[in-house]
Parts: C-alpha cells; structure tokens; sequence
C-alpha cells in the first residue's frame, strides 16, 4: 500500500472511532431520558388519580351535587335495573330495540 492509502485508511479508522464513541454515549443518554420520561408518566398518573378523588369529594359536597347523585343512587338507579331486568326475562336476556 501507498502512504496516502495508509492515510486514507487511519483516517477513516478514526472517524469511525470518533462516531462510534458518540454513538454509544448517546445512546447511554437516551436511555437515561427514557427512564427519566417514565418516571414523569408514573407521577402524572399519580396526580390525577388524585385529582380525581378531589374532585369527586368536591362533588359530593356541594349542595347540587350531593343531592344529584343521592336522588340518582336512591330512586333512578333501582328502577333502571329493575327495568332492565323485566325487559330481560321477557326476551331471554337479549335488549330489542324499539323503532
């Protein structure tokens, strides 16, 4: 081989050294942000499971609210299921739908 071939080469060799060195460094760093991500996701998850249970206490505690769902709970809820359950046994467990 020419000298300039073996410069061609060493030069090459090292450009392939130089990107697979960033290459491995930037995927350690990937990594690293993908489990950063996760940790992200788990707490945003965690915040509004509890925002939905403040939610639901603030419902629950306005007069509107409180008197909705004890009307809906009490005397819509039962005749609902009831109804479904006459319906039901009428046709052997299979909802018609009425035109």
């Amino acid at each position: 081989m020419n000298v300039a071939e073996w410069i061609i080469v060493a030069i090459l060799s090292m450009t392939l050294l130089v990107f697979l060195i960033v290459g491995i460094v930037l995927f350690v760093k990937l990594i690293g942000l993908t489990k950063e991500a996760e940790k992200v996701v788990i707490e945003s998850q965690d915040i509004a499971k509890n925002t939905n249970g403040i939610v639901s206490n603030v419902r629950g505690m306005t007069s509107i609210g409180g008197t909705v769902e004890m009307f809906m709970d009490k005397y819509i809820n039962p005749k609902l299921k009831s109804k479904l359950k006459t319906e039901g046994s009428k046709n052997d467990g299979k909802r018609t739908e009425k035109k």
